[in-house]
Order: C-alpha cells, then structure tokens, then sequence
C-alpha cells in the first residue's frame, strides 16, 4: 500500500473518468442541438436560449463533468510524468485553481443571464 495515497484509489478515479465521460457523451448532443435550433445571434436570443431551468442545469452539470474529467486526466498526467514534487504541486494547484474558477465564472454567467 501506498502511504501517499492509499488503496484502491485507482478504481474510483477510473469510475469517475468514465462516469463523466457517459456525462458528456449523453449531455453535448442534446446541448448542441439546443444551440443549432435556437442560432442566438444578439444578446436577447441568448437570454432567451437560457430561459429554461432545465437547460441551464444541464449546461451547469455539463461543465462540472467536464472539468472533473479534465481534473483526472491532468492529474494522471502529473503523476506519470511530473516527479519533482514540487513542480508536481505547483502543477496540481494551478489546474485546480483553473477549473475551479472556470466553473464558478461559467455559472455565474449563465444564471445571470436568464
């Protein structure tokens, strides 16, 4: 066992890769028929292509899915390939800060815009 990390922590981050992997297969061609069918080209379409709760919750679980996905592929990434473990956090930190971030300013944007 691992003392850093412990045990079996590989099994739940491969479920959560392929979870949000279902995630995104399922909610981007719904998404992008929204947006096809709607073609907002001034603010007032966009307000109105985001009026409905439901496509803003499905946009807002679609970006989370997407940046948890990103989140375990980076951090793979880090872990294979980065080994000073300097370096490693400092890498870690700023694509945790980067989505993080891009969420809450995606959510804001989106529910200030209906």
């Amino acid at each position: 066992m691992n003392s850093a990390t412990g045990s079996h922590t590989g099994t739940g981050t491969w479920l959560l890769q392929r979870a949000t992997a279902v995630v995104l297969a399922l909610a981007l061609p719904v998404l992008t028929a929204c947006f096809l069918t709607a073609l907002p080209f001034d603010f007032v379409s966009w307000q109105a292509l985001f009026a409905p709760l439901w496509l803003r919750v499905l946009l807002l679980l679609t970006v989370l899915a997407l940046a948890l996905h990103a989140w375990v592929g980076m951090r793979d990434i880090f872990m294979d390939y980065v080994h000073h473990t300097g370096l490693r956090l400092a890498l870690v930190l700023t694509v945790i800060v980067t989505l993080a971030g891009s969420v809450v300013w995606f959510s804001a944007i989106v529910w200030s815009a209906a």
